[in-house]
């Protein structure tokens, strides 16, 4: 049975992480689409596994405290699962080495390209988008998943390097 202490220690960190990925989101604000928030829901699944969902909805409400709860920030509650989901299971392969830092920057990039069609439904749902309009709505936005996926490529070279200086750190304390 785990202690309270350790328990503690646990919220703390993950209290951390997700301010850490709130205050990473508004400094980056200026640069639309380009974020670190896949590098870090992705290094904290490989590291902290179903617990990584903590600091992910730590983030979630935060943005929404800081921005305001509306219709907007609804689909956060779900948009970021699939890439914690890609990670739980790209957290169990065995690849060499080599292979997984180009594995990770795939699968983050890929969540960002993807981004725009995951939160159409959503849209569509609320504003009473025809599917046909949905599917225009994603054509129009794919210029900005672009970016998104983009960025989160390139920042995608930093999950295993921060993952395991994660691990480090949690046998430390």
């Amino acid at each position: 049975m785990r202690s309270s202490t350790h328990r503690l220690k646990d919220l703390t960190v993950f209290a951390m992480l997700g301010s850490l990925m709130c205050a990473s989101q508004i400094a980056m604000q200026g640069l639309p689409n380009i974020h670190l928030l896949g590098l870090f829901i992705a290094a904290f699944t490989l590291t902290y596994r179903l617990k990584a969902l903590i600091p992910l909805y730590v983030y979630i409400m935060l943005y929404g405290a800081f921005y305001g709860f509306n219709i907007w920030w609804l689909p956060y509650l779900y948009v970021w699962l699939p890439l914690w989901g890609m990670f739980m299971l790209a957290g169990r392969f065995n690849l060499p080495a080599k292979a997984k830092i180009p594995f990770y920057m795939f699968l983050c990039g890929l969540h960002g390209l993807a981004f725009g069609t995951l939160y159409a439904p959503f849209q569509a749902l609320i504003f009473g988008l025809s599917f046909k309009s949905m599917i225009a709505w994603i054509i129009a936005g794919l210029p900005f998943d672009i970016t998104h996926g983009f960025s989160n490529f390139c920042t995608g070279i930093l999950i295993l390097p921060l993952s395991e200086l994660l691990k480090k750190l949690n046998k430390q304390m």
